[in-house]
């Protein structure tokens, strides 16, 4: 579970200061796709980043399970995201030279702890296979659509098993149906993972895919839409409570 409680994050503006995100309480729960849309401009990217720990929020907390990233160093959050959270950018961002397996790999290498390379090997070629690329786990970038080089993104973000999964306009560089297929499996390995997964789109073309909507304006939340069960058929509540697992 990822929850922001009462988050506000500012930025310089000359003499004054701008407000991105204006004191947002937003909970991501286990196993749930949670889409934030909005205008441009909205605050639903600054939201976003300061989920990642990429940025520090000026007030409130940011729970990634029980621990309040929003409180950590700059080196213990750099060690929480590598190993707690996976984020997909609007663009793949994979290495020229790397094979789809490879960029893989180097993710898993980069985690904490000792590896076993065989049994990552096996894991980096079993999310592949999760996202239907088994077949083309060999090839390089450029041999990849772009629907692919996406799920490759995907599963890379995913290697290291995080709690957490935060995507950032996933189907902005797609057409619609590849758009689609893209939102299909992202909805599909959250629910079968457990993955508590926060997605920011402004296409809601592809809105059936997410279990809840929040909308996003001037930086506060001004609507959370909720699709009524989630895939196991149970209630969904707007806030689990903060000490709630994952």
């Amino acid at each position: 579970m990822i929850h922001l409680d009462d988050v506000t994050l500012t930025f310089p503006d000359g003499d004054s200061r701008v407000t991105a995100v204006d004191h947002v309480t937003l909970t991501a729960p286990a196993g749930v796709v949670t889409g934030i849309t909005g205008p441009s401009g909205s605050g639903k990217s600054s939201i976003l980043a300061v989920a990642a720990t990429l940025i520090r929020p000026d007030s409130g907390r940011v729970l990634i399970g029980d621990v309040d990233a929003a409180t950590l160093s700059k080196k213990e959050a750099t060690a929480l995201r590598r190993d707690g959270i996976g984020i997909v950018f609007q663009q793949s961002n994979l290495v020229p030279s790397l094979t789809a397996r490879e960029q893989l790999l180097v993710m898993a290498e980069l985690g904490g702890g000792r590896r076993d390379r065989t049994a990552v090997r096996r894991r980096a070629d079993a999310l592949l296979d999760a996202v239907g690329l088994a077949a083309h786990a060999g090839k390089r970038p450029a041999q990849l659509s772009g629907g692919q080089r996406q799920r490759v993104a995907i599963a890379r973000a995913l290697v290291n098993d995080p709690s957490v999964l935060l995507v950032d306009e996933p189907t902005s560089a797609l057409d619609q149906e590849r758009g689609a297929e893209i939102m299909d499996l992202i909805a599909q390995l959250s629910h079968q993972r457990g993955t508590a997964t926060l997605l920011v789109t402004h296409d809601l073309v592809h809105r059936a895919a997410l279990d809840r909507l929040v909308t996003v304006v001037d930086g506060r939340i001004a609507g959370v839409e909720e699709a009524g069960l989630d895939h196991d058929g149970a209630s969904l509540s707007a806030e689990p409570p903060v000490g709630a697992p994952r």
